[in-house]
């Protein structure tokens, strides 16, 4: 099992470096970083900002293969990936707001997979009854919701809330309060409150679409022969459906989760932009409005990383729920 995994984890780190590399070169040919130099009023002169995009390594008049084998030789030598166009370095940014979006990201997508696979199984299991019906409408109605259209109902009810109870209990600006106590409970109280209705909101979405898969997996097998078997030696039906349906059902979730865990990366991004959170989402925004490349191109490699990472988990677990793919 172990070289199997290995195999798969030298496949994804060639692929991320192939998908960083790429994503340099279509940046570097499409956007312009002179266009938010021009247009001021006084107007800046022009060979301040050339010399300026030439310290950043991003001048559109330089060959794109010129300016991608310059960077390459940076990231190689100094494990850099240049400066922003305010002059900071990208992979300190990246760093100083990733742990933001991971918290999210994180808790997020492990309650929704828990919680989507749940779901489908019931579902499943209850087919055509009405708690069939309820999670069945219930996700095609979040699945055709805008993921920021549910954060901004969910930033309406609360606030309702809060004006119920006449407290400011669910806080939804930002990821922190400015001034808050740095005593464990009071900062960790803090950081629930913060979270909470992003994390709400990432569940649900994520949630839908597991359980609309696991659903359609879990019904393949509910008549298959070895359920039947099970059910022939003496098993009850709950049993044999636990014991041996589910995780037959559970094996191809794994590598869906992999796989759509980029959709669940954009739909943090939309999250952060409206609760205020500081995280990499709304550094890839500002990089992609700004023509920042060499901040663009950090962030693919930040989401590259995060689907590096959860194909790697869904190896892993495709690994233990199937011994046939060990050899």
């Amino acid at each position: 099992m172990l070289s199997y995994i290995l195999r798969r984890v030298v496949n994804y780190v060639v692929l991320t470096f192939l998908a960083t590399v790429c994503a340099y070169m279509l940046t570097s040919a499409f956007m312009d970083p002179t266009r938010r130099y021009q247009g001021r009023n006084p107007p800046l002169d022009p060979e301040s900002i050339t010399r300026t995009v030439d310290e950043l390594g991003v001048n559109p008049d330089v060959p794109v293969l010129e300016r991608t084998g310059a960077w390459l030789h940076r990231l190689v030598t100094e494990g850099s990936f240049g400066r922003t166009i305010h002059q900071t370095d990208v992979l300190t940014e990246m760093v100083a707001r990733a742990g933001v979006s991971l918290r999210l990201l994180v808790v997020g997508s492990v309650l929704a997979a828990v919680l989507g696979v749940a779901l489908g199984v019931w579902g499943a299991v209850r087919q055509y009854r009405a708690a069939d019906s309820v999670i069945t409408y219930a996700s095609y109605v979040l699945i055709a919701t805008p993921t920021f259209v549910g954060g901004v109902v969910l930033m309406i009810l609360a606030t309702r809330f809060n004006a119920a109870v006449g407290e400011q209990v669910i806080r939804f600006t930002g990821a922190y309060t400015p001034g808050v106590p740095p005593e464990f409970w009071p900062r960790l109280a803090d950081t629930v409150s913060h979270m909470l209705l992003p994390t709400i909101a990432l569940t649900l979405f994520g949630a839908a679409a597991y359980s609309r898969y696991q659903r359609s997996m879990m019904l393949d097998v509910l008549n298959a022969d070895y359920i039947r078997t099970a059910r022939a030696k003496g098993r009850t039906r709950t049993s044999a459906l636990w014991r041996h349906g589910v995780r037959v059902a559970v094996i191809p979730m794994t590598t869906y989760f992999a796989y759509s865990f980029g959709t669940l990366l954009a739909g943090s991004t939309f999250l952060e932009v409206v609760f205020s959170w500081n995280g990499m989402g709304q550094f890839t925004i500002d990089a992609v409005t700004q023509s920042d490349v060499n901040a663009a191109t950090g962030a693919v490699f930040f989401a590259a990383v995060l689907v590096l990472i959860s194909s790697t988990l869904s190896e892993i677990l495709y690994a233990a729920l199937d011994p046939r793919v060990r050899s």
